[in-house]
């Protein structure tokens, strides 16, 4: 019996540490799940991968959107900006998570690299089929019109970080490095709705070739792009799609799971090492501290004398 209640107190003592480590990760990140496994090599640096950039098999902390102010790779590189030299991630600007087109498939993890604002505007014929058919504008449903509601016409945009203001379309050229030794150009693009320009830092696999890939004056390759669970291309990233922010990593522990599953293909033969390293030295502090804790104690003084009374 009291051997059983053992077993039981620690797996109670366990169960307790897990949970409150759980409610610590969500009343600090704002989300649940508080954190995400990296299950592609879409933000990879390196082939092997590297501390520090997103891999696959790390974990990720998923900060909600409401508590963080999203910088953009533009913002990031902006020559005096407020934002100038802000990295996250072993890049400018921050990595965010959001819905293919606000949709139910997996959520992709890519960087912001710059936002499309609206500028100027027109109000919508409210509960007409086409609100924006008699003003030339986009339809955004979500950005407040001047009358106070949601949705309004699109006139013209702004981009932060940039000099694009005031443009009935967006055209840049990015000082983001191609696979090719060119920069990221986007070419007459419209976003329809204020929203983020994403991709993978991946230079061999995304970078320029972004997900939004109308945004490169290309609306016939849907393989430079992403598209959602119908086969819709993936538009600019509105606010309602985020499910959040990246936060901290912890790298290699989400192995684990992509070595049940399908995706273990992705995972770097060096994150396997690694983490079995890491795994043995974990295992292997309470041994060592155990042994230096005994030591120390044969050698106290107060413990020599309790054992020369004994004798």
């Amino acid at each position: 019996m009291g051997e059983a209640w053992s077993w039981a107190r620690e797996a109670l003592l366990a169960g307790g540490l897990i949970a409150t480590l759980i409610a610590v990760l969500v009343l600090m990140t704002g989300s649940w799940p508080p954190m995400v496994v990296i299950e592609s090599g879409s933000m990879m640096h390196e082939d092997e991968g590297n501390v520090g950039a997103i891999d696959p098999g790390d974990l990720v902390l998923v900060m909600s959107d409401d508590r963080k102010n999203i910088i953009t790779y533009a913002e990031g590189i902006e020559v005096g900006g407020p934002y100038e030299g802000y990295e996250n991630h072993g890049m400018p600007g921050d990595v965010i998570i959001y819905r293919k087109n606000g949709g139910t498939m997996t959520p992709v993890i890519h960087r912001a690299l710059l936002r499309a604002v609206v500028d100027e505007t027109s109000t919508p014929e409210r509960g007409a089929e086409d609100p924006c058919v008699g003003n030339e504008g986009s339809w955004d449903p979500i950005s407040i019109d001047t009358d106070g509601q949601a949705g309004t016409c699109v006139l013209t945009w702004r981009v932060p970080g940039t000099n694009v203001t005031n443009a009935t379309s967006i055209s840049l050229e990015l000082d983001y490095a191609c696979n090719n030794g060119q920069k990221l150009t986007v070419s007459n693009w419209d976003p329809g709705h204020a929203g983020y320009l994403t991709s993978g830092d991946n230079v061999a696999t995304n970078g320029c070739n972004v997900d939004q890939y109308a945004a490169v004056g290309d609306t016939t390759h849907t393989w430079r792009g992403l598209t959602d669970e119908n086969g819709e291309a993936v538009g600019a990233v509105r606010d309602d799609w985020l499910v959040g922010v990246a936060g901290g990593e912890i790298p290699w522990v989400g192995a684990i799971k992509l070595g049940l599953s399908d995706n273990s293909d992705f995972v770097p033969g060096s994150t396997w090492t690694k983490l079995v390293v890491t795994a043995f030295i974990l295992l292997a502090i309470p041994a060592i501290w155990e042994r230096v804790a005994n030591r120390t104690l044969e050698t106290a003084p107060e413990v020599a004398q309790a054992l020369a009374e004994e004798e």
